[in-house]
């Protein structure tokens, strides 16, 4: 028997335009989530909604918002949005961030401030929003994309970068810890050297270079990451909070 759309599960997925983002919210459309692409980027949106891929799903699945997460109050009339035409929120996949490699003496005030507040800021902020339709409901599923960067130090991205994502595993463990009676859980994904279209930018040198101290001398691709993040949104993963997994050919092992 088909299920009613109003009882499909609604799922929040920022940076969602490209990339890994993109990845993540095609993989819990094909499960059957209503998914709300969210990014800054208008026309990556646009590209997405017009693309053959999503024209496979029902177009009634699928929101497209363009949010800066690093404002506040968008990030609150995004979810007024959604809670008005949609009516729930069941899972937020904290995914948009911005990678700079400045190195530690040229970082200024200025980039400081943008890459913490859109990759922590945001992270923390639209985690806050959707805690009351989650408490409500006694339920829901927050990730968190973080890096190896934030583990391990930076493979090629900034000091900042790496604090900002350093920053969201230890916000994961203080919502996982806080929210976990309330049938809410929060846990981290830790990819490392995902091929994505961000890659395509980098010195081919470096990529090879980077490829060989991989121990399972790949690179890693999107749609294993989506999988994680498919798992940890999923009722299967109701026993597991305040984790990160990582993802990243072995680079790092603990």
């Amino acid at each position: 028997m088909k299920r009613n759309v109003v009882d499909q599960e609604v799922a929040i997925v920022t940076g969602a335009g490209q990339g890994l983002g993109h990845a993540i919210a095609i993989k819990l459309l094909s499960e059957g989530k209503r998914v709300v692409f969210v990014d800054v980027n208008e026309t990556a949106l646009n590209e997405v909604k017009e693309s053959d891929l999503l024209h496979r799903y029902h177009s009634s699945y699928s929101m497209f918002l363009t949010v800066d997460v690093s404002d506040v109050n968008a990030i609150k009339k995004s979810v007024e949005t959604i809670m008005e035409d949609w009516g729930r929120i069941d899972i937020l996949v904290n995914n948009a961030g911005v990678r700079k490699e400045t190195v530690i003496e040229e970082v200024s005030e200025e980039e400081w401030n943008h890459i913490l507040s859109v990759n922590l800021g945001g992270t923390f902020f639209y985690s806050q929003a959707v805690l009351n339709t989650m408490k409500q409901k006694k339920k829901g599923r927050i990730i968190n994309v973080s890096s190896f960067g934030g583990q391990a130090g930076p493979l090629t991205s900034g000091a900042h970068y790496c604090a900002s994502k350093a920053g969201q595993l230890v916000l994961t463990k203080v919502f996982a810890r806080s929210l976990a009676d309330q049938g809410i859980t929060v846990n981290t994904v830790a990819p490392a050297a995902i091929e994505t279209p961000e890659m395509e930018k980098m010195d081919p040198a470096v990529l090879e270079k980077m490829k060989e101290s991989i121990p399972v001398k790949r690179f890693g691709e999107a749609e294993e990451v989506a999988s994680m993040v498919s798992f940890l949104a999923s009722d299967a993963a109701s026993y597991i909070t305040g984790s990160t997994f990582d993802i990243n050919g072995g680079l790092l092992m603990r």
